[in-house]
């Protein structure tokens, strides 16, 4: 099970950082992304990172002000994010999947996860 939190409601320009905790297995083998839903649109990925932490893709709307990260000491990731923009705003979810590789053709392919956190809401307000 994955459980997200952090978000919030921040100023556009703030920051925000959001954690996803692994509980009942442990992911700590297993990359894992970040995804963000706003209303009424399909889900974007948002960042991604590999077992150990050494590999990490991002889009180009993250890329400079998203930084992902992991814990697995924890069985944690988390997502900084800076310089927060209104557009910004939507529902971030975590996920996973055992065969998820971090290359530019699967993960940021919703489909190509199995696990997925419930999401956290983050209000970027102008």
């Amino acid at each position: 099970q994955l459980q997200a939190s952090g978000g919030g409601l921040v100023q556009a320009g703030g920051s925000l950082r959001l954690s996803c905790a692994a509980s009942g297995r442990s992911f700590s083998g297993y990359a894992m992304g970040w995804f963000r839903q706003a209303p009424g649109k399909e889900r974007d990925f948002v960042s991604a990172i590999n077992w150990s932490g050494s590999s990490t893709y991002y889009p180009d709307s993250a890329k400079g002000r998203f930084t992902i990260s992991r814990d697995n000491a924890k069985n944690t990731i988390y997502l900084q994010m800076n310089s927060l923009k209104p557009e910004d705003t939507a529902v971030y979810y975590c996920a996973t999947d055992p065969l998820l590789q971090v290359v530019v053709t699967t993960c940021p392919l919703a489909h190509e996860y199995d696990y997925w956190g419930q999401g956290t809401q983050v209000t970027v307000s102008s």
